[in-house]
């Protein structure tokens, strides 16, 4: 699928004009031996948030659906919930109350559903979610809201010698058992927010447990150490959508030599949603400030974009 000969227009699903041009003319400027801006492949990292970047993110993070989904599931043995917040809330369909109460129950509520299982047994609960879930809105299924225009991208990336990375906010081990399928970026190639995880000799032989507490938190700051701890490399070229990626795009901009940053916004309340400083989830504010006073690439989805998903205008 991923070759050297992709075709003469290789983003088809983006409209010409300011974005789609600052793209190519980046991508062939680095690419191109005989350009006084070539970067070599093993310099070729990009980065990509995935919440609203690389698919959609509303009504919420698809991955809080999931665990409060999980919190259903599990409700049975732990008849206690029943009368404790958050869960009381999130078993009576409260989700003003839910989240009234901020990151301590978004916490609580991960810590609940993602914690105390092996890693392969985690694997297993998010694989049958994510191939059989769909959204309460739209009907489909989560891994069909992905962005066909930035599957083009990171296609067209790949083609060209880049290494493409995920660094999301969102959960590491909860990313990696479909990306590959999905976005085919190796599991290896994620970067994410995680809970400690030990290793434990148990009769069966060895396992991974993951323990219902936090180890490292990628959003914000967190995600240029992150690709400083994982990577070891600076990017040269980052993607993403909100408030939580502009420490990212401070960091890919910092480096020497050119640099792209492309910032999606969600401006199609009629083939997506239309958000942005005023949104619970995927805010976007003092990144969108940046971009424009700095010369980012804001990509605006309504004009930019001839189609929003796979099959689907």
């Amino acid at each position: 699928m991923h070759t050297n000969n992709l075709p003469i227009n290789p983003l088809p699903s983006w409209r010409d004009g300011i974005s789609k041009k600052a793209i190519i003319e980046f991508v062939e400027s680095v690419t191109s031996t005989d350009s006084p801006n070539y970067i070599p492949p093993m310099d070729r990292i990009a980065v990509f948030d995935n919440d609203g970047t690389l698919w959609s993110e509303k009504p919420f993070y698809f991955q809080m659906i999931f665990a409060l989904e999980r919190v259903k599931v599990l409700a049975d043995s732990h008849p206690e919930w029943r009368e404790t917040q958050p869960f009381k809330a999130i078993l009576e369909d409260d989700m003003e109350g839910f989240l009234s109460g901020g990151m301590k129950a978004l916490l609580e509520v991960l810590y609940a559903t993602h914690g105390n299982t092996t890693t392969h047994e985690f694997e297993q609960i998010v694989l049958e979610w994510i191939t059989s879930a769909r959204h309460p809105s739209t009907g489909r299924l989560y891994t069909e809201m992905i962005y066909q225009p930035m599957l083009e991208l990171l296609e067209y990336l790949q083609s060209k010698g880049f290494r493409n990375y995920i660094v999301s906010g969102g959960g590491i081990e909860f990313m990696r058992v479909w990306v590959e399928d999905v976005y085919h970026i190796p599991p290896e190639q994620v970067i994410g927010s995680s809970i400690e995880t030990k290793y434990e000799m148990r009769s069966e032989g060895p396992v991974l447990v993951r323990t219902p507490k936090i180890d490292f938190v990628d959003d914000h700051e967190g995600k240029p150490v992150g690709i400083q701890k994982f990577i070891g490399r600076q990017p040269i070229l980052a993607m993403g959508n909100s408030d939580g990626d502009l420490q990212m795009f401070q960091w890919t901009a910092a480096g020497k030599g050119p640099r792209f940053i492309g910032l999606v916004h969600h401006t199609d309340e009629v083939r997506e949603w239309a958000y942005d400083q005023n949104s619970l989830v995927g805010k976007l504010d003092k990144a969108l400030d940046e971009a424009n006073q700095r010369g980012w690439t804001v990509i605006n989805m309504q004009n930019d974009w001839h189609v929003i998903y796979p099959g689907k205008a």
